[in-house]
């Protein structure tokens, strides 16, 4: 497998262990100048530190942690299996979580905070029949999506300039929105 293989581009058909794909700088900026959140921010699935890096630079208090230690945050907090009596009170969840547990992350999300979640997602989340009813009982406010496919780099990859092969967008949940989501793109 080449070093500089992509997300969801590899040859091989394999996926990164634990479904890893550290988040590129400039996507969490885009979330920034779009939305502004209040009080404390939890990364339950900070890998690396890429997004949480991006909002302590923006002035947001991050509390950074994940299953598995990757060098940065607390590691070995099973998010989903955290309850509402045992979580300190954050207003804001930001991450990109594993795709295949997406669903379950918003889910815990929007038990544990007050303010917005905001979810990095594959832009086909929005499909399937399981994800509709979800969609349908949950206040999501925006679709963000990226008008240029991100493009994830494995770890400890040489970072080669080529285009990301499927389409992402930002997803924002906000407590006490009741209307339809609105959908806008990020250039």
């Amino acid at each position: 497998m080449e070093a500089n293989a992509l997300a969801g581009n590899k040859n091989s058909g394999t996926r990164e262990k634990d479904d890893f794909y550290p988040t590129p700088p400039h996507a969490t900026n885009a979330l920034l100048d779009r939305i502004e959140f209040k009080g404390d921010i939890w990364e339950p699935a900070c890998g690396d530190g890429a997004i949480s890096e991006v909002l302590t630079k923006h002035g947001y208090k991050v509390y950074s942690s994940d299953l598995f230690d990757r060098g940065y945050g607390e590691p070995g907090i099973d998010f989903l299996k955290v309850s509402e009596k045992n979580v300190v009170p954050f207003s804001s969840i930001i991450t990109n979580p594993p795709y295949k547990i997406a669903k379950e992350f918003v889910e815990k999300s929007l038990e544990v905070t007050d303010d917005k979640v905001a979810m990095l997602l594959k832009l086909n989340f929005l499909e399937s029949v399981n994800r509709y009813g979800m969609f349908k009982s949950t206040p999501l406010k925006h679709v963000f999506v990226f008008s240029k496919r991100l493009t994830f780099y494995e770890p400890n990859s040489e970072k080669k300039g080529k285009s990301g092969v499927l389409a992402y967008a930002w997803y924002v949940w906000e407590h006490g929105y009741t209307g339809n989501p609105q959908i806008d793109w990020i250039i």
